[in-house]
């Protein structure tokens, strides 16, 4: 997702994910030629072509005892029905898009200008502001079962809640005061969201009720990172963050050293995924369905596939899926069979008459 304005300086501005250049795509994969895992599971997967399922970001389940995934009505989408929507469709002109979610057909996106959440269409592209923002950026989403959007809130240290039905917040978090701060991301598990800080050590757990319920702001807690991850005030530390295909850990993304590190939901506790040499340079969303993992890497303008075991301590680079209509995707989501991403455009200078669009590509 993006970087702190601060790291932001002295390169042109440009936003996240996305699809609005009235072309359509042209997808090319390539095959990936590092080496296969030190796991023996994995490494015997690698080549499986990635199986479709639930969107495991739409209210995804760490799994501390027996739960079931309540978002399949949600997120499941009828094999080809994608087939007649465009694959490109454009964005309000300067919008700077960061984060996607998707439920249903619906597709929800977040600008960093000013937080306005705009929904879209995706049999058509066209769409509105479901909310204006609170005139700070909007990065990372999710929604869940409720229809419910979660969004993380960059610099202000924060993260809110959205009625998608109504556009109304349902619930603001502040997460810290310190500074600097850069509330990037989010994941849904059974009873939390979680959410990523580039600029601080930790992960911010809102935890949920019994049925879903909201907390009160002074529920959400704090989580240290330790372990194998280390933080460097200089670069974007933790952005995307994911469920481990297992779901009892989370996986998140430390985009200024390319390294994905599975993080102990319980302690905070780090381990680097050993990835056979595999680097994710510029890694930013992560979107996962079983045991494959998305991953967006933003200026690179690819998305890296990898094959995950099951309880996510080791992985291969099995393709990367590229596009001529990318121009800095960040973040990710999945419908039928397709990958949505915003377009960010870091290196183009906005002005108000700045373009940006979604792409679509197929899995």
């Amino acid at each position: 997702m993006s970087r702190p304005l601060s790291t932001q300086l002295g390169r042109t501005l440009t936003a996240t994910v996305g699809l609005s250049a009235l072309l359509l795509t042209t997808l090319s994969t390539a095959s990936a030629t590092t080496a296969a895992p030190a796991d023996a599971a994995a490494a015997a997967a690698v080549g499986a072509p990635a199986r479709d399922s639930v969107d495991d970001e739409h209210c995804g389940r760490i799994r501390f005892g027996q739960t079931t995934n309540t978002a399949t009505a949600l997120a499941a989408a009828p094999a080809g029905q994608s087939a007649s929507f465009p694959k490109h469709f454009d964005l309000p002109l300067n919008f700077q898009p960061e984060g996607i979610a998707i439920a249903g057909s619906k597709a929800y996106f977040g600008s960093r200008v000013d937080g306005r959440i705009w929904v879209a269409d995706l049999r058509t592209g066209t769409g509105r502001v479901l909310s204006p923002g609170p005139g700070t950026a909007s990065l990372g989403m999710k929604v869940d079962a409720k229809g419910r959007l979660f969004v993380a809130g960059a610099g202000n240290g924060n993260g809110r809640v959205i009625d998608t039905r109504t556009g109304d917040v349902l619930a603001s978090y502040t997460f810290t005061t310190a500074t600097p701060t850069f509330v990037n991301d989010v994941i849904l598990s059974k009873d939390a969201a979680w959410f990523t800080d580039s600029r601080q050590p930790v992960l911010y757990k809102v935890p949920l009720g019994r049925d879903g319920e909201l907390p009160a702001a002074s529920a959400v807690q704090t989580v240290p990172l330790t372990g194998d991850y280390v933080h460097d005030p200089l670069v974007n530390n933790a952005n995307g963050i994911a469920l481990t295909p297992d779901r009892r850990a989370l996986i998140i993304v430390q985009s200024g050293t390319g390294t994905l590190f599975k993080v102990d939901p319980r302690t905070g506790v780090t381990s680097k995924i050993d990835l056979g040499g595999a680097v994710m340079t510029n890694g930013d969303g992560l979107l996962r369905s079983n045991d494959t993992m998305y991953v967006v890497q933003n200026r690179l303008n690819k998305i890296a596939v990898l094959d995950l075991n099951e309880s996510g301590t080791s992985g291969a680079l099995i393709r990367e899926i590229t596009s001529t209509d990318f121009d800095i995707p960040t973040t990710a989501a999945f419908f039928d069979d397709r990958i949505y991403l915003p377009n960010a455009r870091f290196g183009t200078t906005p002005t108000p008459e700045t373009e940006y669009w979604v792409t679509a590509v197929h899995r």
